[in-house]
């Protein structure tokens, strides 16, 4: 077990989940209650890495991240680096990959609350902003945690992205979804079990979590049906 590759992996999951909590509230909300007639175009954009194969979605963000790319010149005159092959250009390429994980269990939790409540909020001269954190998101819990679950173990097991966006260096972009390949490109089929064993436990346990919050009363399952 490579245990720097392992506890990378899980510094990469827990931050991407945290910041696709704070990115995905408010693109979940818009999503949800947004009356725009064209907001289906945001929507597909959002679900697009779920039927993107991760190398097309891992080239493209390599080329933005590159320095050629605006963003890349900016970092790169800001830090000395490119943000290609770095932690930090994981982490964005991880949100970018897992960000559907994240909105679309929001809006979904989002969609099943009461509008009756709302207006009844509404009434009672309370603002969209008092609304949403005193009645939407106790009443959508079980769909945040969801959804913080799916994205940090999405993040857990990716590789495409990873690979491309971030390759293979120790302690800085090796995750263990790579440091699988590396075992059994080397033939090191018992330590790539133990590994492969550790991450199984780990996502089986978070999708017993979400399927309990589905159990109660949580319309996630079209969702799980649509990602597998």
């Amino acid at each position: 077990m490579d245990w720097q590759a392992f506890w990378l992996t899980i510094r990469l999951a827990f931050l991407v989940a945290t910041i696709l909590l704070a990115v995905g509230l408010p693109i979940a909300y818009w999503i949800t209650y947004s009356h725009w007639r064209w907001k289906f175009l945001v929507e597909a954009i959002v679900g697009l890495p779920i039927v993107l194969p991760p190398t097309v979605l891992g080239f493209y963000l390599l080329v933005a991240l590159g320095p050629r790319s605006p963003l890349g010149r900016w970092w790169q005159a800001l830090t000395g680096h490119t943000l290609a092959f770095t932690f930090e250009g994981l982490v964005i390429g991880s949100i970018i990959y897992s960000l559907p994980f994240a909105v679309q269990p929001f809006a979904a939790s989002f969609d099943s609350v009461d509008r009756r409540l709302l207006a009844a909020s509404a009434t009672l001269g309370a603002s969209q902003f008092r609304t949403f954190f005193r009645v939407i998101v106790p009443l959508s819990a079980s769909g945040l945690v969801a959804g913080a679950a799916l994205s940090f173990a999405h993040t857990m097991g990716e590789f495409g992205v990873v690979l491309m966006v971030g390759g293979n260096i120790p302690g800085v972009t090796r995750t263990v979804s790579i440091d699988i390949y590396d075992k059994v490109q080397a033939f090191n089929y018992a330590a790539a079990n133990s590994t492969a064993l550790l991450l199984l436990v780990i996502s089986f346990t978070v999708l017993s979590v979400v399927y309990a919050l589905n159990r109660s009363r949580l319309p996630l399952g079209w969702f799980l049906d649509r990602s597998r």
